[in-house]
C-alpha cells in the first residue's frame, strides 16, 4: 500500500501541471468589438426607452405635482390604486378588457394556424403565392386607415354591409351603434389584418419538419386529415407554445388606437377598457399618478399571465420561454 502511494507521488511530481489560462472578459470584448460595437445602439435604445422609464413608475404612489417634481411631490401610498379598484367603473372596464382580449386571443391565435396548415396543403405554388399576397397586404393598412374602412363599410347610409342587405330587402343595421357588434368588428376585423403576417411564422415552421415523417405517412395510407393532426400540428406544437404564452402575456395590452377611434357615445357600455379610460381620465385630466397606477397594475396583471403560462407549459411540455 505505501509502495503505490510512493508510485503515485512520485508520477505526480514528474508529471507537469497544466494550467488552462482563462481569458478575461474584457479581453474578449476587445477581440470581438466589431460584434459589441453592433449592440450598442440597440442597447442604448433598450436602456432609454425600457428601463430608465421604470424609475417614472414611483408617480403611482405619490400626488404628482409638476411643479413639485416626481421627488418632490407628497407621498400618498396606493390610493389611486384603491381610486380605480373601488370606483364604479372598474368592474365594466375589467369585463370589457378581459371579453375582448380573450375573444381575440382565442379566434386570432387559432386562424393563423388553420390557414398555415391549409396554404400547406397547397401545390399550386402560384395559387399558394397569391393567396399569401392577398391575406398578408392588410397588414400593411395604417390604424387610422383600418377605422376609416371599417365605419364606411358598416356605415347605415352608404355602406357596402348595408347597400348588400337592402338587395335582399333587409332594413338597414347601424352596426357602429349597436354596443352588442362591438366586440365582433374589433376582433374579426384584427384577424382580418393580421392573420396572414401570423401565418408566415407557422409556415417556417411547417418547412422545418423531417420529410421523413410524410414519406412514412403515405406509406402508411394516412389521410391529409390524419397527416395534418399526426405530422403537421406535433411537428410545430413548440412554435405555437411559445407564441400562446407571449399572447397570453398581453392579454390586457389590447390596441388603444383602434378601439378609441372606432368608440362612439352609442357603444361605450362595451368599447369602453382599461386603456381608453386611463386615457381619459389620467392624461387628457392630467391625473397622471392615476394613470401611472392603473399602468402598473396593468402591467403586473400581465407578468403574473405570462409567469404562469410559461410554468404550465413548463410542467407539462418540453416547450417554454425559459
Amino acid at each position: 500500500m505505501r509502495g503505490n502511494l510512493a508510485q503515485t507521488e512520485t508520477l505526480q511530481r514528474a508529471t507537469p501541471s497544466v494550467r488552462v489560462r482563462k481569458t478575461s472578459p474584457w479581453k474578449k470584448m476587445k477581440k470581438h468589438w466589431q460584434l459589441y460595437f453592433l449592440i450598442l445602439l440597440p442597447l442604448a435604445f433598450l436602456i432609454s426607452f425600457k428601463y430608465v422609464p421604470m424609475a417614472g413608475i414611483v408617480i403611482a404612489f405619490k400626488d404628482y405635482s409638476v411643479t413639485k417634481g416626481i421627488m418632490g411631490s407628497d407621498w400618498v401610498g396606493l390610493k389611486y390604486f384603491k381610486y380605480f379598484f373601488e370606483g364604479p367603473n372598474f368592474v365594466l372596464l375589467m369585463k370589457n378588457t378581459l371579453e375582448l382580449s380573450i375573444y381575440g386571443l382565442i379566434v386570432g391565435f387559432i386562424c393563423p394556424i388553420i390557414l398555415a396548415l391549409a396554404l400547406n396543403e397547397v401545390k399550386n405554388a402560384r395559387f399558394k403565392k397569391l393567396v399569401q399576397t392577398v391575406t398578408y397586404a392588410p397588414y400593411f393598412i395604417s390604424t387610422v386607415i383600418m377605422v376609416s374602412i371599417i365605419i364606411l363599410f358598416l356605415s347605415p347610409q352608404s355602406g357596402l354591409v348595408n347597400n348588400i342587405l337592402g338587395v335582399f330587402g333587409m332594413k338597414s343595421i347601424n352596426f357602429m351603434g349597436i354596443p352588442a357588434y362591438f366586440k365582433s368588428i374589433f376582433v374579426w376585423s384584427d384577424v382580418w389584418q393580421n392573420t396572414g403576417y401570423a401565418t408566415i411564422i407557422y409556415l417556417a415552421a411547417l418547412s422545418g419538419v423531417d420529410t421523413q415523417l410524410y414519406e412514412a405517412a403515405k406509406v402508411d395510407g394516412a389521410t391529409r386529415i390524419q397527416k395534418i393532426i399526426h405530422v403537421d400540428i406535433p411537428g410545430i406544437m413548440p412554435v405555437i407554445i411559445v407564441l400562446l404564452i407571449l399572447n397570453i402575456g398581453n392579454i390586457m395590452a389590447l390596441g388603444f388606437e383602434k378601439i378609441y377611434l372606432l368608440q362612439n357615445s352609442l357603444n361605450i357600455s362595451s368599447s369602453e377598457v382599461i386603456a381608453t379610460y386611463v386615457y381619459k381620465v389620467g392624461l387628457l385630466g392630467a391625473n397622471f399618478s392615476f394613470a401611472a397606477a392603473v399602468g402598473l397594475f396593468n402591467s403586473i396583471i400581465n407578468l403574473i399571465l405570462i409567469v404562469s403560462a410559461n410554468t404550465i407549459s413548463k410542467k407539462f411540455s418540453s416547450s417554454s420561454l425559459w
